[in-house]
């Protein structure tokens, strides 16, 4: 069965900048937009000081790319959609002709 990709996603790759003080901060930069199939996997939530952190992880179902792609996922890229942030975590081909790739990523929200 044919995976239906429905929800398109941009891919970004972290880009460290000089603060003009010494430092680094850090930005993103678009590697592209891909369409992929997002489902929910588990979720945790735990609680610090004032706050609350809730974690959830999901498998990002994308089309595969060869190993040296730029649109091919890496663990320290992300995942974007509008205000939605997935922190890529292990990249893996979902199939034995790699003709797609299981992307896990977490998203965390503080309420």
């Amino acid at each position: 069965m044919t995976p239906v990709l429905n929800r398109e996603l941009t891919l970004e790759s972290p880009v460290l900048n000089p603060d003009g003080a010494g430092g680094w901060v850090q930005t993103w930069i678009t590697q592209g937009v891909l369409w992929a199939h997002v489902t929910a996997a588990s979720a945790r939530e735990k609680a610090t000081n004032l706050t609350t952190r809730s974690t959830v992880r999901y498998n990002i179902l994308v089309r595969g790319a060869p190993e040296s792609a730029p649109s091919r996922p890496r663990p320290e890229q992300r995942f974007t959609d509008g205000a939605r942030i997935w922190r890529i975590t292990a990249v893996k081909e979902a199939d034995p002709r790699g003709m797609y790739l299981t992307c896990h990523a977490e998203e965390e929200v503080a309420s």
